[in-house]
């Protein structure tokens, strides 16, 4: 067994309620941060939100076995990105994986503190939202950036930036086998009249007219996918899950889906394409809601291609991404330090 430090490959994402007692916690962690959504008096109205939202947002968590699966799922995919990292990039092993999420246990500084426990020095902040946003992406990295300074730590870890892989093979090849499975599941002589629906996370347009390059890499993904597989079937882009009384970006999956059956369409396979595991919004808002909008617009059949979560083909093109990125020698993606033209913060985009 190696004696050397592990190489931390910290996992980055939103995280989610794991018991319905967390859901009113994380709601109020959500609507409390600006850098996710900007509200007019935030501090009266995020609140008020929150305390409508709760108990409709408890009955769906419950409907998806009483909490988010996020946690045991980006845990699991991390002690296997380790252990395929250990047998093909033998020179930074052993590597070792670290949970940072925003809303929920375990956050950044928690990590930080494990990372310290296990003499970590090579550290690398691993964004698990393929497509980079503001919102997402980067108040993960400022959050974790935050809790570096916090704890005092600034020149104790040797950082470098995985930002964003909108067309990686990892996510590319993963997201074309599911979609060959799922279009598996319709009849061979109805397949090709098959509507492909891509959709992503929203975002406030706020974010977009401030610059924000998510569209653009969400819009990247789903040009990969259809070029690698060649598509016969008809596709659009769509975005789910806007939450609050702020304009989102659209059009939104449920409209498509309407607008679909208006137009004659009675099969539908729902792509996610910016979530590497299952939660909330895959388990419950496709799965059930826009399952249940489909049935009533008419639609014959519905399915949805699963996300990457623990497939093989998944972790090992995550292997192959830190790994390049480990061989590179590179803090960041050229686009990482690129603010956005509005952005209003100070502090973004920086590195540790």
């Amino acid at each position: 067994m190696s004696d050397r430090a592990p190489t931390g490959i910290v996992m980055l994402n939103m995280g989610g309620p794991d018991s319905l007692d967390g859901v009113g916690p994380f709601l109020e962690k959500l609507f409390r941060d600006r850098e996710l959504i900007e509200l007019p008096m935030q501090s009266v109205l995020g609140p008020f939100i929150v305390s409508r939202r709760t108990p409709k947002v408890v009955e769906v968590y419950r409907s998806i076995g009483g909490g988010s699966p996020i946690t045991r799922g980006t845990r699991e995919q991390g002690d296997l990105l380790a252990v395929a990292l250990d047998r093909i990039s033998p020179s930074t092993a052993p590597h070792k994986s670290y949970i940072a999420f925003r809303y929920t246990p375990p956050y950044a500084h928690e990590a930080l503190e494990q990372m310290l426990r296990d003499k970590v020095h090579r550290a690398v902040a691993f964004s698990q939202y393929p497509q980079y946003a503001c919102p997402t992406s980067g108040s993960s990295l400022n959050d974790l950036w935050r809790a570096v300074d916090e704890m005092k730590l600034g020149n104790h870890f040797d950082w470098s930036v995985i930002d964003r892989w909108p067309t990686h093979p990892a996510l590319i090849d993963t997201l074309c086998e599911g979609i060959r499975e799922a279009l598996g599941r319709f009849p061979p002589e109805h397949r090709d009249e098959v509507v492909l629906v891509f959709s992503a996370h929203s975002l406030p347009l706020k974010v977009i007219y401030r610059g924000d390059s998510y569209p653009q890499e969400v819009g990247a993904t789903v040009q990969a996918i259809v070029d690698t597989l060649g598509l016969s079937q008809r596709y659009m882009l769509a975005y789910q899950s806007a939450v609050g009384p702020v304009k989102w970006l659209g059009p939104s999956t449920v409209s498509v889906i309407e607008q679909l059956s208006k137009q004659g369409a009675t099969r539908v396979l729902v792509v996610p394409v910016a979530f590497t595991s299952d939660h909330v919004e895959t388990l419950e808002e496709i799965d059930i809601q826009l399952r249940a909008t489909a049935a009533r617009c008419g639609i014959e059949q519905f399915e949805r291609a699963p996300v990457p979560n623990a497939r093989p083909t998944f972790i090992n093109g995550l292997a192959d991404l830190v790994a390049e990125h480990l061989a590179s020698g590179r803090k960041h993606s050229t686009q990482y330090k690129l603010k956005c033209p509005g952005c209003p913060r100070e502090g973004c985009r920086e590195l540790r």
